[in-house]
């Protein structure tokens, strides 16, 4: 299930990019594909031996373009082990909720992305994670859980602080932020509730199926409860020059 949308993130083969907070890998899987080389990062070695092993079967499966290359690191988002301007594009999904110290993992991005470089952020929009919240305190508690809501004009804020550009948002998985609202109302961790586990069979068979009732329902239901919203950036080219101090007049004394 993909958050980020490839029409919008264009990837060309060679590309560098990094997945950073790769998880289970499904962005990093698709950048793969598209004959990239990707690095697929996260903080959790369990996830990535699981991505590893998955880059390995598309390799044998001759799923991949054959100059396609994809490694795993693992490392903290505070302190990316890559060196200045080194990616082409990078890839931040569900990741930056995460991070107490958030404006410090953006200005990692912006150090290692190449200028001109592209960036896709996805995060939970605003209000299908309040309705988690208030649903479960164990959603936004447990340990490496969600540690803050954005509103989308706070998170390209403070990307736009740092130096990004802003260049367009959308929001996805309009059908899964109702699966969310029942786990959190019925247990969070309870996967036996009889409701849950009904609604989890619909969403496997629509991401499986894909049929157009649910395609067109989800394009419907996107822009008011889409249980994520993605926005996209881009590095200048240049530095930009901070503006001349106005001069004095005369009659500033």
């Amino acid at each position: 299930m993909l958050t980020v949308d490839f029409q919008r993130f264009r990837v060309t083969p060679g590309d560098r990019i990094l997945d950073m907070g790769c998880g289970a890998g499904r962005h990093a899987f698709e950048l793969y594909r598209r004959g990239a080389h990707v690095v697929a990062f996260d903080l959790d070695a369990d996830e990535l031996a699981g991505v590893e092993k998955m880059f390995g079967a598309m390799r044998l499966a001759g799923e991949v373009p054959a100059d396609a290359t994809a490694e795993t690191v693992q490392g903290d988002a505070l302190a990316l082990p890559f060196p200045d301007d080194h990616f082409d594009k990078i890839i931040a999904s569900e990741v930056l909720e995460h991070i107490p110290d958030d404006m410090r993992a953006m200005r990692e991005l912006l150090r290692v992305l190449k200028p001109g470089g592209k960036l896709a952020v996805t995060v939970p929009s605003w209000l299908p994670e309040r309705v988690c919240w208030a649903l479960s305190e164990d959603y936004h508690t447990a340990p490496g859980g969600h540690v803050r809501i954005y509103t989308r004009a706070e998170l390209e804020a403070k990307f736009k602080s740092i130096g990004f550009r802003v260049g367009g948002h959308h929001h996805a998985h309009g059908l899964h932020a109702p699966y969310w609202w029942i786990k959190c109302a019925v247990g969070v961790n309870d996967d036996r509730n009889p409701l849950a586990k009904a609604y989890h069979q619909i969403l496997v068979w629509d991401i499986m199926k894909r049929p157009l009732a649910t395609r067109l329902a989800e394009r419907a239901l996107n822009p008011v409860i889409g249980k994520s919203v993605v926005v996209y950036f881009a590095k200048p080219s240049t530095p930009s020059t901070p503006a001349p101090p106005a001069r004095e007049t005369a009659d500033a004394v």
